[in-house]
């Protein structure tokens, strides 16, 4: 990843996209910054080829498609051990998310989705196989999310 310090474009650019990337082209996202939709293009490829843009993905709401339960498995492994562990937990059948924590003992948190509890328990018996403790789990009633507001200059 090349280093550089974003500016006021690349931040604009940043936040339309969190805010809604399948729908603004260039162009309109060039109105917001002041660039040309060249510019926006180039800015773009360089984001992503940086490795600052990941990707791009569906906000799929897991209740509306079936999937009603969002637990949060708050979990501790060896310190050592916790980052090199999360491409494992997102191999785990309805984990959606693996974040690697780093105060505190419970130090990863998993995110499971499913139907029943008969979907989450295997989740959980496997992240013990693994070698790592369920601290504690966390049944989410609701989730939304709003990007970043720091990205934008308005």
């Amino acid at each position: 990843m090349t280093e550089y310090e974003l500016d006021d474009v690349d931040r604009e650019i940043l936040f339309a996209l969190q805010d809604d990337a399948r729908n603004l082209s260039s162009g309109e996202i060039a109105e917001r910054t002041d660039a040309s939709s060249s510019t926006v293009r180039k800015r773009i490829q360089r984001l992503e080829s940086d490795g600052i843009i990941k990707g791009y993905s569906a906000d799929v709401d897991y209740q509306q498609s079936g999937y009603p339960l969002r637990m949060l498995l708050f979990c501790t492994a060896p310190i050592p051990e916790r980052g090199e562990l999360i491409d494992d937990i997102l191999e785990i059948s309805g984990v959606v998310s693996a974040q690697e924590l780093v105060t505190g003992e419970k130090n990863l948190l998993v995110t499971a989705v499913g139907e029943t509890d008969d979907d989450i328990t295997p989740v959980a018996q496997e992240l013990l196989d693994m070698g790592l403790t369920v601290a504690d789990e966390v049944l989410v009633r609701s989730h939304e999310a709003t990007p970043f507001d720091g990205f934008s200059s308005r």
